[in-house]
């Protein structure tokens, strides 16, 4: 959904779904991290800049499996790192005479001229845990602990410790701190990861005492956890039989167990899941960390109290700090833990082998749950999978294979890529190209969308174009492009929603965590500028060539993963699962069956009584007079440039301008809205007159930092019509802006919308994308369905990003065939509409001496627009009918959405709204819907633009029940009774999420979304002023204006046919039903 809700235009968010990495030339950009429940972002935009990003996170449902603590959901406030200044070499780290007091060793320090920090590696002398201490300019401050964590089975033991360590410790004896911290903490990151062979826990924030606080929690969760001695814990986080009364059946329940049975319905991730684990037969990755939901409930308490005593201990971790707090202070609170442990064996026993390479290839055919009744002709997926060596690579030939993969795979116009999608043999790719997160490195290649019969046609086609690229080489132009691509990357330093300390933690540890060192990951200006002088003296082919043979041609690790859809598979696992929990049933006696009621009860009843107010008060929180009592003010210039509104903001961007050029979409055909994307992607996809679109993809590349297109669509409050917008976004080097607008007007008026073949393949793409949405994110679907019912600007978005935009793709697909002129014509007619002078609107962030030399080559880009007059607001009146809907997917958990438009009942906005929201979240919905009822993620949020007040649920295995949650909300509210510590600690994790940390990119991209969307400073400052006195009787009164959701909302959930069969059963007609895979 693209919706912007207010305390999104309040807070500071970061723009675009820009990713974080923890590799130099990461290309993948599907990693997406899985961030604690806040607001949502603004707006969620499909990025399509030919720009791969050199920092992304690796999902916890794409290979390499990292599972993370905080519930999924997209409506969280990008909270963003930058550095204002740029930090000499002065800066110092700890005092050696205090080190050597506390009990640290240093190892070695440096300079890290590339984050230009200074860096000092200590050694625990009693212990052996090891710091990296990262001291620099930058206020937002990160610490992660991480401990090495090899599983030795699929029972997912890592990731349910993860989720439990973080529910009570020695010090903070809570049920959860973590959701303590949530609600009142100013964290820019508050998470955990489990990878396939390491477990991290990082925080972040920019308030010294905020950071430190949340430091001693974490520290204290890891290695003074409550959920060794606490069954219950494990019960809740891992899992439990459930059984309400002995007449009833026996379930699973589990909040991991409920994750990992989302993660094993999507086709992607299992495909990731059984490369991984066939590339790696004889080691640790042989095996799922984040947990099989086959193999989960053979997990026993013993085994996981022993796990944690084995591997969480100083003596196995490796701990950072970053930022600009004391160096001394850090190491004194580390000794006050770390002194209280001996060395233990841990780091030999934890230590990762080495998966020895096969002397033949391996092929493997596994099955997915697909939906019964549909044609599945074209729904195989294969996959080529090559581990690439058995031994540490050097740092020039990772630095090489990083590159050789941009060059492959980085862009549309890459060979490989390109020649795949050009084939017509498949929908989208798979594989991640190269991944290098773990010990040894491998490269995965596949198409999904395919026909049986096509699967060979696809493995020759791809060794056959990589032994072309070997004997041809890569063309001088995509060189050029790739080496601009990257090196301005590494020179932005744009870490989008993540802390940059945390980027450079993770990229760090990748080597760290195997002993190896950790400053090498940090520093890449040498080897960069090495890679560029051998390739300008050898030529790219000698460069690349070897390695394509060596690694890929010629290596025989390789396994082919062919996936065949079943639609038996899903009922067939849970007829499995049925059937064995009927015998452990039939095993228990009547007694055995009443202990399990009352065993049940009591774990319900222990989830459902919250902390006393006592308890609460040893979490430490800040007070209100922390925190500032005026917004965040952005230095912004309302001026005119021949003409046309443009706005300006002066702001440090070392040396980069970033552009964004806005076109009024209101006046666009009601029936051509589902072509925009379409549009949106041949602009950058297709080529001129004088170019094809590869050499145009070159040349965006060559001269800058990407470009992209996308849509924008809003309500905006007291008004009918939504907001709506083409938005071109840019950004170059200063000496390279001209070569910007250039490029963006060559984009907008050359490009020929006349490629055919190439528009069906975007079909294909959007088209198995949205199907990827509906398994992975369905609770987006569900709540993208649910604004298209209750307000306009809703009912746009999902034309252009829901279930309608998914079915018009599949009609789309054979009319492209049957009548491509019509087509064409549409977009062009699309372009005609949009682009005017008039109505346009220029936003541009850089310091003050590049926005007066930009101000020249705006005037000329301007002055190539047509200047014809908007024919005037087009009435976009439609809405979906108001009906609950079931949208059947082949699914082992639901996505349960309910959701009204509170002003309608008459609602004034209050900025105690968003206080109010976040605390159901963090309270009742965590409580009722995760902890109780199972589910990995329920939320609550409410678009202030719109009215829309909805709520959400994820990866949750109840449907009916999940509904009855949301009904009691108002009733929850009615009764709350909230002392002056719990209220205060609510406004300050509100203010948390408005005040989120920004980049310099992301602080002119808020101020546009606000000035599109009329949101005052003056609005701003009362929010503010409205949040920082929100009183207990707001959240009674709040309690009615809700009540609008429980008696007149409109349901929608994205769920199996067998629970939403069961609810229409016990409450007849409640759902249409709409079969949508």
């Amino acid at each position: 959904m693209e919706r912007v809700v207010l305390l999104r235009s309040l807070s500071s968010s970061s723009p675009s779904s820009v990713l974080a990495s923890t590799r130099l030339f990461s290309r993948s950009a599907h990693r997406l991290a899985r961030l604690p429940r806040r607001h949502r972002l603004v707006p969620t935009v499909q990025n399509r800049s030919i720009l791969r990003r050199h920092l992304g996170l690796i999902s916890s449902v794409i290979r390499p499996s990292v599972q993370l603590k905080g519930q999924l959901c997209p409506l969280s406030v990008r909270a963003i790192s930058t550095s204002s200044a740029q930090p000499s070499s002065e800066i110092l780290g700890a005092d050696d005479d205090v080190a050597e007091k506390l009990g640290f060793e240093k190892v070695s320090e440096e300079f890290i001229e590339e984050c230009k920090s200074r860096a000092v590696l200590y050694k625990h002398k009693k212990t052996g845990a090891e710091i990296m201490s990262v001291s620099n300019d930058d206020e937002n401050k990160v610490f992660g602990i991480v401990f090495r964590t090899p599983p030795k089975d699929s029972t997912g033991i890592p990731h349910i410790l993860e989720h439990s360590v973080l529910c009570g410790s020695r010090k903070y004896p809570l049920k959860e701190p973590f959701v303590e911290l949530l609600k009142g903490s100013l964290n820019t990151f508050l998470n955990a990861f489990t990878y396939p062979d390491r477990t991290c826990y990082p925080v972040a924030s920019t308030n010294t005492k905020d950071f430190y606080n949340l430091v001693d929690v974490y520290l204290d969760a890891v290695f003074f956890p409550k959920c060794v001695e606490d069954v219950k814990t494990f019960q809740q986080e891992g899992w439990h039989y459930e059984l309400n009364d002995p007449s009833e059946d026996i379930t699973y329940k589990g909040v991991v167990f409920n994750e990992m049975k989302g993660v094993y319905s999507q086709p992607d991730s299992i495909l990731g899941r059984a490369t991984q684990q066939a590339l790696f037969p004889d080691n640790t990755y042989g095996v799922d960390s984040g947990g099989d939901p086959q193999v989960i409930p053979k997990l026993t308490f013993e085994e996981f109290k022993e796990f944690h005593g084995k591997y969480y201990h100083p003596s196995n971790a490796r701990i950072w700090f970053y930022g600009d707090d004391d160096p001394n202070e850090r190491l004194r609170i580390l000794s006050e833990y770390l002194d209280m442990f001996e060395a233990n064996s841990a780091p030999m026993e934890s230590k990762v082998e080495y998966q020895k390479l096969f002397s033949k290839p391996v092929r493997i055919v596994e099955k997915y749950p697909a939906a019964d009744g549909v044609d599945l002709k074209k729904k195989h997926m294969v996959c080529l999978n090559w581990l690439l060596s058995e031994t540490p690579l050097d740092l020039e030939t990772e630095l090489a294979l990083g590159f050789l993969d941009h060059l492959m795979m980085g862009t549309p116009a890459s060979p490989l890529r390109k020649t795949l999608l050009e084939s017509g043999l498949g929908d989208a790719i798979v594989g991640g190209g190269i991944e290098d997160e773990l010990l040894q490195p491998q490269f995965s290649i596949g198409l999904k969308g395919v026909s049986e019969e096509d699967i060979q046609n696809i493995e020759e086609l791809i060794l056959d174009t990589l032994k072309k690229l070997a004997e041809e080489g890569f063309d001088s132009d995509a060189v050029e492009a790739s080496m601009n691509t990257i090196e301005f990357s590494l020179r932005e330093n744009n870490t989008g929603s993540f802390p940059r300390g945390l980027a450079l933690m993770l990229r760090s540890v990748g080597k760290w965590i195997y002993d190896m060192d950790p400053f090498v990951p940090l520093k890449y200006q040498e080897p960069l500028k090495a890679l560029k002088a051998r390739i300008a003296e050898e030529g790219s082919k000698a460069v690349f060539a070897p390695l394509i043979e060596k690694f890929i041609l010629n290596n025989p690790h390789l396994v082919t993963i062919e996936m065949q859809p079943d639609p038996e598979k899903a009922s067939r696992d849970e007829a499995a699962e049925k059937e064995n929990l009927e015998i452990v049933k039939a095993s228990m006696t009547q007694e055995d069956l009443a202990e399990l009621a009352r065993a049940t009860n009591e774990l319900k009843l222990k989830q459902e009584t919250p902390d006393s107010p006592e308890a609460l008060k040893c979490v430490p929180c800040l007070s209100l007079q922390d925190i500032p009592k005026k917004p965040t003010q952005i230095p912004t210039e309302v001026g005119d440039i021949n003409g046309t509104k443009v706005l300006q903001h002066n702001l440090f961007t070392n040396d980069v301008v970033y552009a964004e050029v806005v076109f009024n979409m209101s006046t666009l055909k009601q029936e051509l809205l589902p072509l925009v994307p379409l549009f949106c992607q041949s602009l950058l996809e297709m080529g001129t007159k004088d170019m094809d679109f590869v050499q145009l993809n070159q040349l965006i590349g060559r001269k800058t930092g990407g470009i992209s297109v996308y849509p924008f669509t809003s309500s905006v409050r007291g008004k009918q019509d939504p907001c709506s917008h083409m938005i071109v976004r840019g950004k170059a080097t200063s000496e390279r802006t001209e070569d910007l607008f250039d490029l963006v007007n060559r984009v907008l008026q050359d490009v020929e919308l006349t490629d055919q073949k190439r528009f069906k393949q975007f079909v294909s793409q959007s088209k198995a994308r949205m199907e990827n949405r509906l398994r992975g994110s369905g609770h987006g679907i569900a709540a993208a369905r649910m604004d298209a019912k209750l307000n306009v600007a809703g009912w746009v978005s999902e034309q252009m990003g829901g279930v309608s935009y998914l079915e018009f793709l599949r009609t789309l697909e054979n009319k492209v065939d049957d009548d491509w002129p019509a087509i064409s014509s549409s977009l062009e007619e699309i372009r005609t509409t949009l682009l005017s002078k008039n109505g346009c609107l220029v936003n541009l962030t850089s310091d003050g001496k590049n926005l007066k030399n930009t101000e020249k080559y705006v005037g000329k880009f301007l002055d190539m627009l047509p200047s014809t007059s908007p024919v005037g607001s087009t009435a976009w009146n439609a809405q979906l009918s108001r009906t609950n809907e079931a949208i059947v997917i082949p699914t082992q958990v639901n996505y349960v959405g309910k959701a009204a438009n509170i002003f309608e009942t008459g609602y004034q906005l209050k900025g105690s709204s968003y206080v109010i929201s976040k605390y159901i979240s963090n309270t009742w919905l965590w409580d009722r819907v995760r902890v109780s009822g199972g589910a990995y993620g329920g939320f609550c949020d409410f678009d202030s633009h719109s009215g829309v007040f909805t709520f959400l649920s994820y990866r949750d295995p109840n449907l009916l029940k999940t509904l009855d949650v949301y009904d009691g909300t108002s009733n929850f509210l009615r009764e709350l009774e909230m002392g002056d510590d719990a209220l205060t600690k609510a406004i300050i994790g509100t203010i948390g999420d408005v005040d989120a940390y920004q980049l310099p990119d992301a602080k002119g991209y808020s101020s546009l979304m606000r000035y599109l969307l009329g949101v005052t400073e003056e609005e701003r400052e009362i929010r503010r002023e409205e949040i920082l006195s929100t009183r207990l009787n707001d959240f009674k009164e709040f309690a009615d204006v809700i009540e609008a959701v429980r008696e007149k909302g409109v349901v929608v959930a994205v769920a199996s046919p067998e629970d939403i069969d069961a609810a229409n059963k016990t409450r007849p007609g409640f759902f249409e039903v709409k079969n949508a895979l």
